[in-house]
Parts: structure tokens; C-alpha cells; sequence
């Protein structure tokens, strides 16, 4: 169904740095999203899998297996539908793994969890996931999704994008740890922010 590449290691994730890739043991790193049905976008199931590069042109996969899988033995309820989005960071020995999680039982609802690493290969998710959950009459009522993760100062920024009633808005968590996340329940950026321009329906998909 096709492969979606971008989650690449960087040299810095402090939010005013730029966006240098960063080798470990002479490749270039990057999570992936995968999915296994054509016919739609982002068909479910959708998986998790980690690739290398010498150059940073040509990737090849590093695993033939999905690091993450709705199938896994440690699967939760909250990611039976689908796991996508992965977004990495790396923070002293360890590699976190941001990923996007979706579920329809018993309404199409997605959460960000977190798995880490010390290989970039093998992956455990923690066992508090997910980590940015869902509020309730909240602009994230139905979506927190697509976590990108910077360092700012002394603690961690993660910017997602909420949904709310089928309209999604930026909003923004912080943390110290990179486990435990407090929100701010207003938007960065509501969307329907400028009538009839491109975010009149939907702000979200953030790049930095």
C-alpha cells in the first residue's frame, strides 16, 4: 500500500537548530509508516519499520519485520486499528519513538504513544501509553496526532494536531522527560483561522 519516510535521526532537536541528519555507525537513520492495502489513503493496518542509508538518498530496511505492528503481543486496545506517523528522538543512549495510534472500537479515535531503544532496531513501548491521550470537550476530543517533538530551553515542546467535531487545530504539550506531558487546552492555531484560505476546514500536518 505503500511506505512513508521522514522520521530521520537528527545531529539536534532543539527547536531553533537545523535539521541535520545524524549518523550512528555510519548510516543515516529513519523510521518509517507502512501499509499493506492499496485503494484509499492510509489504508488500515498500518505498521512501523526502521531504515538506513549511507548516503541519505538511497534507504534500505534495516528489519524485514515491523518494529511496531497492531499484532504485537504487547498491542494495546488504543492502537488496534492502526499504527502510523512515527516520530524520533534520541535523548542520552535512548531512542523515543513517537507514533500515532488508532482504534474504531467504538469510534474512530486517535493517541500518541511512545516506545524506545538502544539499537534503533528493537523497540519496547512503555507501559503507560498512551502518553498524550484524548481530552474530553476539548479541542483534541477525538485526535492528538502527529507529535513532532523539539527541545526548548530546559524541557521538551511536542507540536500535534488536535480534532474536534472533524476540524483540527495545532496544539502543543511540553514535558521533561519526554513521558510525562502536560498540554495547554488552547490551540496554537484554531483552524478556520483565515475563511476560505487553506485552513479554513483543518491547520495540521506541522513542519519545523
Amino acid at each position: 500500500g505503500g511506505r512513508v519516510l521522514g522520521a530521520y535521526l537528527y545531529e539536534s532537536y532543539d527547536i531553533k537548530a537545523p535539521r541535520v541528519l545524524k549518523k550512528v555507525n555510519g548510516k543515516f537513520w529513519s523510521l518509517y509508516g507502512a501499509y499493506s492495502k492499496q485503494g484509499s489513503y492510509e489504508m488500515d493496518p498500518g505498521y512501523e519499520g526502521v531504515a538506513s542509508s549511507i548516503d541519505g538518498l538511497r534507504w534500505e530496511r534495516e528489519s524485514e519485520s515491523p518494529i511496531l505492528s497492531v499484532d504485537d503481543p504487547d498491542a494495546q486496545p488504543w492502537e488496534n486499528a492502526s499504527i502510523y506517523q512515527p516520530w524520533l528522538v534520541q535523548s542520552g543512549d535512548t531512542y523515543y519513538n513517537f507514533y500515532n495510534a488508532k482504534t474504531l472500537d467504538p469510534q474512530w479515535t486517535e493517541q500518541i504513544g511512545v516506545a524506545t531503544s538502544n539499537d534503533l532496531i528493537h523497540w519496547k513501548r512503555h507501559e503507560h501509553n498512551p502518553i498524550l491521550c484524548v481530552s474530553k470537550g476539548g479541542f483534541d476530543d477525538t485526535f492528538c496526532a502527529d507529535g513532532k517533538i523539539y527541545w526548548h530551553d530546559d524541557h521538551w515542546v511536542m507540536l500535534y494536531f488536535g480534532v474536534r467535531e472533524w476540524t483540527a487545530s495545532i496544539m502543543v504539550a511540553y514535558s521533561r522527560d519526554l513521558l510525562h506531558w502536560t498540554r495547554d487546552s488552547k490551540p496554537l492555531y484554531k483552524a478556520g483561522g483565515h475563511p476560505s484560505s487553506l485552513d479554513e476546514e483543518h491547520a495540521h500536518k506541522i513542519s519545523l
